[in-house]
Order: C-alpha cells, then structure tokens, then sequence
C-alpha cells in the first residue's frame, strides 16, 4: 500500500476526477486508475462506485476514508517535523547540566545563543544525578554542561572543557578563620564538614580535595543543594567546599557567611560540554554546541568572582 495511492483516493473520494489527479499529480490516467484498482484488491473490497464520469465512495469507502485522512494528516506532521528539526533555525536542542551551573553559565549561554538564533528552541534540563552522564547513544538528551568528567573510551561521552572554575572554602562568623581571605584546606582537617548529598559531583570533588590534603573529612551535616549548604555553614554547623560562584558575590547573600580562597594546587572544578559519540546530533544540536565552544574560546563566558563576604 503506497502512500502516492492513499492520496490519490483522497484527493478522488474528495470529488477530484481521475483526470485531474492525473494531471495534478504528473502521472497518466491509466496509472491512477491501476493504483486505485490495486489498492480495493489489498483492501478486499470495492471502495468506489462510477457515477456517470465521476466517481463516488463506497459505504466501505467511507470508512476507509476517515483512517485515511487520519494516516496522511498523522504522516505530513512528522515529515513537517523532521523538516523542523533539519532546519538549524528552528529546531530544537535538549541540554543538560547540574542545579550549579543555572546560575551563572547556563543563562549566559542561552541569552547569547538565543539574540543569534531567536528561532532554536532549547529544552533545558536539570540533572537529578550529577555522577551519571545525561548523554548517550539511546538518550533523548543532545549536550549537557557538567564538571563531570566522562571515562576515556570510544563509547564514552565526548567532552570539552569550557572554564574552570575555582572553588573556594566556606566557614560560619564564628570559625577562627573568618578574617583570612585565604587558606590551605589542611587548616580545617579536624573540622567538621558540610557536604553535599552522594549524587553530587561535588561531594566527590570535596573528597578528593580532602584525600590531596592529607585527611578525610568529618561530615557533619549533609545538604540537598548548594543554598541550604550555605546556610548551614552560616550556622555555624561546619565548613564547606564550593564553587566560586556560588560562594561569592553571585549568590544570594547569607549573613555571616564567609568566603576563602583555596591555596591547595587543583582546587578548581573543571565545568565542560559533553554529547555523546553515537547519537548523530541535528543542525540546531550542532549550532548550539558550536556556539558553547566558541564563545568558551573566546574567553566569553562569565569570569569567576573574588572570595568575598556575604
């Protein structure tokens, strides 16, 4: 059953002629009417009747009509929609990225992306479980923006690295290290430590800060993100590690809260863009992914904030 004869019984059901489908469509009458006889000995019955020169529907051919109309309308809609897709303009690009990065980059990135390219629509994500990539060949995600780091490895996410950012160390008002503006993180191995929750990348990067420190840290309290974090450590309820921007001026600000910098070497968290290798991605996904790189190239992206106290 091919498509071109489904709309030739459409268009004839309607009340077009034979001839006129025949010229309508660059085909001979005979062919049409071929097609149309084939298409009633697929379907097991007669679907038109001769009404003079015209034909008319069937009581079978009534029915079969309304499916018909249905299949053609269901068809031109996805083929429309793969056109919009294709089309770089106006497709859609599905991103991922950590609760962290909705402050500063993803904003950044989106207002730049978009005065460029107003008619791309972006699907904006945010991960759940930072210490799983969002992208894979099966996944219905396009890129993601993380400081997760993908093993190496030809089915592994690709990944590029677009700014690192430095993290910093957060104490309460009433910590011995409130007036520093820097220290080295062994100065608080006996403290107690707020942490993130086990499915944040942060939480490892806090322990493998730690590890190069020389010590474990105690933990103390654990938060469910990087506000509550904050405030816990402004209570005086241990110390944390975390992200320049969320530790500085950028973020909302906490009374008490202070903010050092780190003297240990990698105390920075590298934030990238990562798609996976087997999924093709489409002409929206590669002009967005384009733009992060070059605009990280660039030295564009949003610069990180000095230690400051909220």
């Amino acid at each position: 059953m091919e498509v071109d004869t489904l709309r030739w019984f459409q268009l004839v059901a309607d009340g077009v002629t034979v001839t006129e489908v025949s010229d309508l469509e660059q085909v001979s009458q005979p062919a049409v009417s071929r097609a149309l006889a084939r298409l009633e000995r697929e379907i097991g019955t007669p679907l038109l009747r001769r009404e003079g020169r015209v034909l008319r529907m069937t009581h079978a051919g009534t029915v079969f009509k309304r499916h018909v109309d249905a299949v053609l309308h269901e068809l031109d809609d996805g083929v429309a929609a793969v056109q919009q897709l294709l089309d770089p303009e106006t497709g859609t690009v599905t991103v991922a990225f950590q609760p962290s990065l909705g402050t500063w980059l993803v904003p950044d990135l989106v207002t730049s992306f978009r005065a460029r390219h107003p008619g791309v629509r972006l699907d904006l994500r945010t991960k759940e479980d930072e210490t799983m990539p969002a992208v894979g060949p099966r996944s219905g995600v396009d890129l993601e923006l993380s400081t997760l780091r993908p093993h190496r490895g030809e089915d592994q996410p690709r990944w590029r690295a677009l700014v690192a950012e430095p993290m910093r160390l957060l104490v309460g008002p009433g910590h011995r290290l409130a007036g520093r503006s820097r220290t080295a993180l062994s100065e608080v191995a006996e403290d107690p430590f707020v942490v993130m929750t086990p499915s944040s990348v942060l939480r490892r990067h806090t322990a493998q800060l730690c590890a190069e420190a020389g010590f474990a840290p105690e933990v103390s309290f654990v938060a469910a993100d990087l506000p509550t974090l904050r405030g816990y450590v402004a209570a005086d309820l241990g110390v944390a590690v975390a992200p320049t921007l969320w530790g500085g001026s950028v973020a909302t600000p906490v009374r008490g809260l202070h903010v050092l910098g780190l003297t240990d070497h990698g105390a920075t968290r590298d934030v990238g863009l990562s798609w996976a290798p087997g999924r093709r991605l489409l002409p929206a996904a590669e002009l967005f992914r384009d733009h992060v790189l070059e605009r990280a190239r660039s030295g564009l992206l949003p610069t990180p904030v000095p230690p400051t106290e909220a």
